[in-house]
Formats: C-alpha cells, sequence, structure tokens
C-alpha cells in the first residue's frame, strides 16, 4: 500500500481577457517562417536590440523536417532558439539574487522555424534555481517561519550557460493573443538527468492511465547564438488554451505554491496569498476555501463519508498510484508541495493534477540517484504513517503552516488521510495492481521508453553521449521489470 512521505495567491496573474481558443485565429508570428528555416540551417543575424540571433546545429533538411510540425510530435527532436539583450538578462538576474522574484525580459524565440518577437522570458522552477543568489540558496522562508522546501539541486546552475536553466517562455506576455499552434506558454524543464527520458516517460504513463498530462518534446535549445544544449519542453498547466483543450467542463485551476500546504486559514482568501494562485477562471478561492475547511476539519467518519462530495476519489487514487509507480517522491507530499487542483464547475469536485515529473524513477535534482529513497521514502520506512492510522484533522498547531515539513519529504493532509482510510487506501491499492499490469506487465512503458531512446539516439545524438544515454534508459526500464 502506499504511505505518504514523510514529514500563491488569491487572484490570477495579470491578463488580457481571452475569448475561446475555438473562435479565435491564432495571431501572426511578427517574422516570417522562412526566416526561421534559415536562421535554423545555421545562419545568424543581428536585431535592432544588438542581439544575436542564435544559430543551430540542425542541417537544413532536419530543419525542413521541422517546418509545420507538430510541436509534441515526440517523432522529432525540434528546436527552440532564443535571443534577448544580455544586459536585460543581466538585470534579471541581479534582481532574482537581491529578491527572488523571477522577473520578466522580452526575447525572440524561433520554435522548429517561426519566429515570434516581443516574447516574455523568465526564470522557471525553485529548487531547480538554487545557487541563483543569497536568496535563491535560503532554506529558510521567513514570510511564514517554517522550513522551506529541502535543497535538492546540486549548487550546479550555471548562469553562464543560459541554455542549461529552466524557462518560461510566454508568447503573449506582450503580444496579446501570439500563440503557436494553440499554445502560448513553453515551460523548459531543468535538467535532472541528460536525457530527461525519466520526466518524458513519466509524463507519458500519467497520461496511459487516464489522468490529464502535459506532452513534452525533446528540444535543441539554443541561447543568443550559443551551442545546442538538449532540453526537454512541455505544455503548461497555467496556459488557459491548455486548460479549454483539456478539462470538458468550465472550471477553476489553482496551483499550489512550493512553500505553502493544504491547511485551512479561514474563510479571508487574502490568508491564502503564496499558497494557492488560481491560474484560470473568473477569480473565485470559494471552492478552494471550502476544500481545505473540509479535509482539514471534518473529522474521520465524515471525512470517509463524504469526501466523494469534494473530490474525484478513482481519479485521486489513480494519481497516487501513478506517481508510486514512476517512484516520483516529490509529488503532492513531496518537498516541492507539487500539485495543481483543478475544480469543475459541472460535478463540483476537485481534481488533482500532476505537475513536476522531473524526479522521476529514482533521479535527485542534478541528476543523482536517489539511493535509498525507494518506494516507501528513506531506507525503505514508511513515508508519514501515522500512529494506528490516525488521519489528523484541523490546521497546524499555533496557526502554523500544516502541509510542509523539512527534510527531503513532505506533508499532505489530503494524501494522509485519504491512504489512512482503509476504503479509500483500497483504491490506491487496486489502481496500483491495475496500472502495473496494464503499464509495466503489458509493455507499454517499455515502447515508451524504447521510442523516446531510439529519437535521441537518432536525432541528438551529438547533444548528448551514447553510453549515458544509454544508461539511463536502463535505469528507467528496471523499473518495469521488477529489477529496481
Amino acid at each position: 500500500m502506499r504511505q505518504p512521505h514523510p514529514a500563491g495567491q488569491s487572484g490570477r496573474s495579470s491578463r488580457s481577457a481571452r475569448s475561446s481558443r475555438r473562435s479565435r485565429a491564432a495571431a501572426t508570428p511578427i517574422a516570417a517562417v522562412v526566416i526561421g528555416v534559415l536562421a535554423l540551417g545555421g545562419l545568424t543575424a543581428c536585431d535592432s536590440t544588438g542581439a544575436v540571433t542564435s544559430s543551430s546545429s540542425l542541417t537544413a533538411e532536419q530543419a525542413a523536417a521541422l517546418v509545420g510540425a507538430d510541436f509534441y510530435d515526440t517523432g522529432l527532436v525540434h528546436s527552440v532558439t532564443i535571443d534577448y539583450d544580455e544586459a536585460d538578462y543581466q538585470a534579471m538576474l541581479a534582481a532574482y539574487t537581491a529578491t527572488g522574484d523571477k522577473g520578466w525580459i522580452s526575447a525572440t524565440v524561433t520554435i522548429d522555424g517561426t519566429v515570434f518577437e516581443q516574447v516574455g522570458l523568465r526564470l522557471k522552477g525553485n529548487s531547480s534555481l538554487r545557487g541563483i543568489g543569497d536568496t535563491a540558496e535560503s532554506d529558510d522562508d521567513t514570510a511564514t517561519g517554517t522550513d522551506a522546501p529541502a535543497d535538492t539541486s546540486d549548487g550546479s546552475v550555471d548562469t553562464d550557460s543560459p541554455e542549461s536553466l529552466p524557462w518560461l517562455i510566454r508568447l503573449d506576455k506582450y503580444v496579446d493573443g501570439q500563440s503557436y499552434q494553440d499554445r502560448t506558454e513553453f515551460v523548459v524543464r531543468g535538467n535532472t538527468t541528460e536525457s530527461s527520458l525519466n520526466e518524458a516517460v513519466a509524463l507519458e504513463l500519467i497520461g496511459l492511465s487516464g489522468l490529464e498530462t502535459e506532452k513534452s518534446a525533446a528540444v535543441r535549445l539554443s541561447v543568443n547564438g550559443g551551442d545546442d544544449a538538449l532540453r526537454l519542453v512541455m505544455e503548461s498547466i497555467d496556459d488557459d488554451l491548455w486548460n479549454e483543450d483539456t478539462f470538458e467542463n468550465d472550471g477553476i485551476t489553482y496551483k499550489a505554491e512550493s512553500d505553502g500546504d493544504y491547511s485551512y486559514r479561514g474563510d479571508d482568501p487574502a490568508d491564502y496569498v503564496d499558497v494557492f494562485n488560481q491560474k484560470t477562471g473568473e477569480d473565485d478561492l470559494t471552492p478552494l476555501i471550502a476544500f481545505l475547511d473540509f479535509i482539514n476539519n471534518s473529522d474521520d467518519a465524515t471525512f470517509a463519508a463524504e469526501l466523494g462530495n469534494y473530490l474525484d476519489l478513482e481519479s485521486f487514487a489513480t494519481y497516487l498510484a501513478v506517481e508510486d509507480l514512476t517512484d516520483n517522491f516529490d509529488d503532492i507530499d513531496g518537498p516541492g508541495n507539487n500539485s495543481y487542483l483543478r475544480y469543475d464547475s459541472t460535478t463540483g469536485l476537485m481534481t488533482v493534477v500532476a505537475w513536476d515529473a522531473n524526479l522521476s524513477f529514482g533521479t535527485l535534482n542534478g541528476g543523482g540517484a536517489m539511493g535509498g529513497m525507494g518506494e516507501g521514502g528513506p531506507d525503505g520506512g514508511d513515508r508519514g504513517t501515522l500512529p494506528d492510522g490516525t488521519a489528523p484533522t484541523g490546521a497546524a498547531p499555533d496557526g502554523a503552516a500544516g502541509g510542509q515539513g523539512g527534510g527531503l519529504g513532505g506533508y499532505n493532509i489530503l494524501a494522509t488521510r485519504f491512504l489512512a482510510d482503509s476504503t479509500f487506501s483500497a483504491l490506491v491499492d487496486t489502481a496500483t495492481a491495475s496500472l502495473s499490469t496494464s503499464l509495466y506487465a503489458n509493455g507499454d512503458a517499455q515502447a515508451v521508453l524504447d521510442r523516446w531512446t531510439a529519437l535521441l539516439a537518432d536525432q541528438a545524438g551529438d547533444l548528448i553521449d551514447s553510453g549515458t544515454l544509454q544508461s539511463e534508459s536502463d535505469a528507467i526500464a528496471s523499473y518495469f521489470t521488477g529489477d529496481k
């Protein structure tokens, strides 16, 4: 049985009002596609800001194959180049070092040969950015008086190699309606392995389990004319267009902030600033607050009898099962509090949406193996099992934040109480057994891994050592055979 791990702002970020994707024509990129193809083929140029247009190591034949291709076609290694003014970049780093704020700069971004100007670009991540400045390295959250999530990075962040940094690309930050293939946001993930196979495979397995997931693409990334780096780029749950395509019914998407938790803090939305951040829908924290009130303050009998009125039970059981099968300790009850909540306005139910799979399959930030952090937590022990199976109720003592512990693990009251209930725990066991068969025993997971491995070997062999690629692939495959 799965055991829990050991121990935002209330309003949306400012965006222009948008009409439905289905009634909106995609904005025309400012630069012609053909110019992007020439750049992909190896040409360089200077724009009016003095930034150097990146060149790519793609051949002309490879570049031509990308034009018009689905960006999330996993049969291709795609190309993204980013160009910005160096002074803007340095100012952004200085601001992040001083305050921890991730400010935006304007960039020119070329995606598979299509050029977009005036694109919003900022750093993305938390532990993956530690090492940039004193603020980012601090393990103390002075705003809440609680321990910040554990620093699982290896301190290897290199601002002199911007192609190695995690980025958020937002096409419509400065140009309203600008999008590419019905997406406005692209997330350049922080590499925890050289191949990023672990996250790419985990994301597909989440989708094969029947849950909402984000598509990803293997990418050659070049910044300001620098060398290409192999990176994984994925869809953003914050993107309104992703939400419109993914969910059948209207609703609201909330992001759990990394230094927040699932505690109930009262009925004042202002008390949830920097705890949850509403990403889509009309500003309304009422469903979220009611949900947090119930999972924290209901007694055990009421929790068992009425949780189904607040949460999609089968979906959550599947979520817990697939996160364990992919050995992602940094999930809803991990150190990063990584999850989104989706409120369905039609059913009135919350669904937990998986996010951040780059520590899947036993990986730590920086690419290290997790060693003793296998299933069940450090040294194989139960991750946060409560005495006598008793579930906690209410907020943490003295009003302290109740959802985030120190060390490599975290604590989430929803996951803990769900697993402490025998009926709900049985749902997780059933889902785990079913997915073990459908994904692992039947070979679906291996097929996904083989496809990604072959893609990188064939189209990105100049960016990753063949031995490293095979080693990382074999490490993931060991989970499917039970050898791990």
